[in-house]
């Protein structure tokens, strides 16, 4: 799964008017814009999204959530889809409990971080900003599904579930290639069909309706698991299913992909389980039923060994989604211990922590005081209170290291940042590329910061010199 820019946002509709008058150059440089186009649409996918729960997990939550990202489908709204045009991204589709809709359709750099241009995902997420950036997206967006209250502010209920689902949880991703013709039919039955309500903890969940949705493009391609499940349909046995049906028909293209949990001080998620699963690997329900009914605990314990439902790995040969490109290669377990070992050194060296400080908290304690706001680009930044003065910090890869931000905030996010992803991502969920990025952001604010001081020592004993020539006799 990539994500393609926007045409839009670089200049290029249009050119059917303006770009291609009748000369040479811009005809064949419109038949390139009109291949890529076509090539696009040749390369449609639906992909199952895997997601792990969280929060408080009881005996049915631990089975997570799934969705269906739809890469050639788009939306004039939430409940109303369209086919993309050139370089649309797609959306994602599912199904939510308590919000009188059977489904709601959201693009996908929204439903995984609340925000609407890639280079716009912040490196730190505590709840405070994700609060923020779901009200910010649901004002400009979800209004007519959540209005504000009576006094202005975000309503209660579950529409932050559509929008910033990665702050929540590690997400895995199944793809397998579609066609413009399927997806056109999806739309309109999807369109024509009255979009109420039908949600059903045990017959019609979200991963119901994400299996009709790959059902719609290979018929009795998923199913649920009666034994492993007792019948009710679970997101992993979705993922289980969509792996078995490649292994079956491996013509048809597939690829798998870890969306990782952006790194911050939000809770961490868990994975997902099935639902004897859930039951066998909780000791709250496990325990008694061992203590009361042996023969009941030794059949569910025949299940999940006999189902294998221990053994799935989500994250198997995948790639990382990269929010503003293709796909990265996954970092190594090796290099990650490595990365461990470097990130300890450095901390120990330049003395910005005292050993087996949690910095991940320190870092979520400041973000929670700061307050919040959208820079001129429409990124993410805060406002905090820095050595006697009120600074602005950038939270962005575009926006982290702006002119008046002091080197060492910029060092401790990405201290804060390395110490969460090295010690909580899955084990094929850190970017090769993307680490390698974040080791060398943290060089060059320890660098900036011994240039600082290098300057503010200068300038001291100039001032001291100057001080002593002009008291001299």
């Amino acid at each position: 799964m990539a994500w393609p820019r926007n045409l839009r946002q670089i200049g290029w509709p249009g050119f059917a008017s303006g770009l291609c008058e009748l000369t040479w150059d811009r005809t064949i440089l419109c038949l390139s814009v009109i291949l890529l186009a076509c090539a696009s649409l040749a390369h449609a996918s639906a992909t199952l999204l895997l997601e792990e729960p969280y929060g408080k997990l009881g005996f049915f939550t631990a089975t997570g959530h799934a969705a269906v990202y739809l890469s050639n489908v788009c939306a004039d709204s939430p409940t109303h889809l369209r086919l993309c045009e050139p370089g649309e991204p797609g959306v994602v589709i599912s199904r939510y409990e308590g919000m009188g809709y059977d489904w709601f359709a959201v693009p996908l750099i929204p439903y995984l971080y609340a925000i609407e241009k890639p280079e716009d995902v912040p490196l730190f997420a505590d709840a405070k900003m994700v609060a923020f950036l779901r009200d910010q997206y649901r004002r400009r967006h979800l209004e007519e599904i959540a209005p504000d209250t009576a006094n202005g502010e975000a309503p209660g209920g579950h529409w932050n579930q559509l929008v910033g689902s990665a702050y929540d949880r590690n997400i895995y991703g199944f793809t397998i290639e579609t066609t413009p013709e399927r997806d056109a039919a999806l739309i309109r039955k999807l369109n024509t069909s009255a979009n109420r309500s039908h949600f059903h903890l045990l017959s019609n969940n979200c991963a119901d309706f994400a299996k009709s949705i790959i059902d719609f493009y290979y018929p009795k391609s998923l199913h649920r698991s009666l034994i492993a499940d007792v019948g009710i349909t679970t997101p992993k046995q979705l993922a289980k299913r969509m792996v078995k049906f490649n292994a079956r028909n491996p013509e048809i293209e597939f690829s798998r992909v870890v969306i990782p949990q952006v790194p911050g001080s939000m809770a961490r998620s868990s994975p997902a389980h099935g639902v004897v699963e859930s039951f066998f690997t909780s000791k709250k329900y496990i325990v008694p039923s061992a203590i009361f009914s042996p023969i009941f605990a030794g059949c569910v314990f025949t299940v999940y060994v006999g189902t294998g439902a221990g053994t799935f790995e989500p994250d198997k040969n995948a790639m990382v989604f990269n929010p503003d490109g293709e796909a990265d290669q996954p970092l190594s377990r090796a290099d990650r211990k490595q990365y461990q070992s470097r990130l300890k050194d450095f901390l120990k060296e330049s003395g910005s922590a005292m050993p087996g400080e949690d910095l991940v908290k320190e870092w979520g304690k400041l973000e929670s005081k700061s307050r919040w706001n959208i820079d001129d680009d429409g990124a993410p930044v805060f406002e905090t209170t820095f050595q006697g003065r009120v600074v602005r910090v950038g939270t962005t890869p575009e926006n982290i290291m702006g002119p008046n931000t002091p080197p060492q905030l910029v060092r401790e996010l990405f201290e804060a940042r390395l110490q969460s992803e090295l010690r909580h991502s899955p084990r094929n969920g850190i970017s090769r590329a993307g680490i390698a990025h974040d080791w060398l952001m943290l060089q060059q604010a320890q660098q900036a910061m011994a240039e600082n001081q290098s300057r503010i020592k200068l300038a001291s004993s100039q001032t001291a010199s100057s001080a002593a020539q002009i008291n001299a006799p």
